[in-house]
């Protein structure tokens, strides 16, 4: 445990990292990445070009140093970074040289207000931060390996099918390259892809939600082809998986990870995603579907339009043949064709005006989310405004920032 003097240091210097946070966080990679290069390979670069992942490092101190003393509070928190790091391969040696180059980067951007008596505090907390974080993995990596199917880092497993949902979305289904059999999953949760891309320096980390209901002998992802616009250029794995692979080509995953998951009640549903978000929700909605299952499911998505809606008629389809489905769809850029056969519920956004006309038993409701970040901070603040009990929201988030709960 930490003393008494260590905690107070900490908490009382806490918020001054977070106001610094973006360029604390921005220093840190920096010196991390002249230290250890292969570290590339284990972080996302597009975040890391954005400044995503600076900013949420450093956010992500700051809140552990706020609740040192309760770190029960953000367990939740906690929760989705040891799965995320579980995916990608974070280990126990990791955490040395990464709380090391953070006490660098906070001396460098707080200059003498870091005084060797916080600078020593901030050592102490990081290394019970550390340990906390490090017994959940070990148990995350123990569960994983011994699961049946299970395995250890990444796995190479070959492209059975490619089929086009959309101009730009396209489903991959997954088998195992050694003929083995592969671990069930959690409907929401999601692989994470280890890509060695032609041309790039350090391989892409990418997670991708599982599309389907579990208990095949296949996986199967939807991703996006990710086009750029004004700065942001075209999704570098994205565009690989479209345009360069085909059935037959070899992939490398980890294990089926994350926290977003369905509740095992019998309570109404209410999923709502927005477009290439709606893969966490399918695998959800296919199992329910499978299972039998009586409960009230209210699926509503979003999109621009038509042309761009994925599983469009799967979800019809469904939603046609059990009682207990009802879905609705909102289009912000319906085509002529779209309106002559008036195929969508809502133009515009989802807001809370058209929540409360879809959702009925909103007390009783289970609410399941994903999309882009302004589209999940959007769906947060309705059903906050409308007083869903927080217990009762849940989301996926990929983004650093989303992760720590800033949507």
């Amino acid at each position: 445990m930490l003393d008494e003097k260590t905690i107070k240091i900490v908490q009382s210097t806490a918020p001054v990292l977070k106001e610094h946070s973006a360029e604390i966080g921005k220093r840190f990679y920096s010196l991390l990445f002249s230290k250890v290069p292969d570290l590339y390979n284990l972080f996302n670069q597009t975040n890391q070009k954005k400044g995503i992942q600076q900013e949420a490092l450093a956010y992500a101190v700051y809140a552990a140093g706020e609740h040192i003393t309760n770190l029960e509070k953000l367990t939740p928190v906690i929760r989705r970074i040891t799965e995320k790091h579980r995916a990608i391969g974070v280990v126990a040696d990791h955490y040395p040289v990464v709380g090391e180059t953070l006490l660098e980067a906070v001396k460098d951007v707080l200059g003498e207000a870091a005084t060797d008596e916080i600078l020593e505090a901030w050592g102490k907390a990081y290394g019970y931060i550390a340990d906390a974080f490090i017994n959940i993995e070990n148990e995350l990596y123990e569960k994983t390996k011994n699961a049946p199917g299970g395995w250890e880092g990444f796995r190479s497993f070959t492209i059975d099918k490619k089929e086009k949902e959309t101009n730009s979305v396209t489903s991959y289904y997954l088998k195992p390259t050694d003929g083995g059999t592969i671990a069930s999953y959690e409907p929401g949760q999601y692989l994470t892809l280890w890509a060695e891309i032609p041309g790039e320096k350090y391989k892409h980390i990418r997670h991708y939600s599982l599309s389907d209901a579990p208990g095949k002998d296949y996986y199967r992802i939807s991703v996006k082809k990710e086009k750029g616009h004004g700065e942001v250029p075209n999704g570098i794995v994205s565009n690989y998986l479209s345009s360069e692979l085909n059935v037959g080509d070899k992939l490398e995953f980890s294990a089926p990870a994350g926290d977003f998951i369905l509740d095992k009640s019998n309570a109404p549903l209410v999923l709502i995603s927005g477009g290439i978000g709606v893969t966490p929700l399918m695998s959800m909605l296919n199992t329910l579907v499978e299972n039998g299952t009586n409960r009230q499911v209210t699926f509503i998505h979003a999109t621009a339009n038509s042309e761009e809606h994925a599983f469009r008629e799967h979800v019809k389809q469904l939603s046609t043949t059990h009682n207990n489905i009802k879905s609705f769809v909102a289009y912000d850029h319906p085509t002529e064709a779209d309106r002559s056969a008036q195929n969508y519920n809502k133009e515009g956004f989802i807001d809370l005006e058209f929540l409360k006309k879809v959702v009925s038993a909103k007390d009783e409701s289970e609410f399941y989310f994903c999309g882009s970040i302004p589209f999940m901070e959007a769906i947060n603040r309705a059903l906050n405004e409308w007083n869903v009990p927080k217990n009762h929201i849940h989301f996926e988030a990929f983004n650093p920032l989303a992760i720590l709960g800033e949507s």
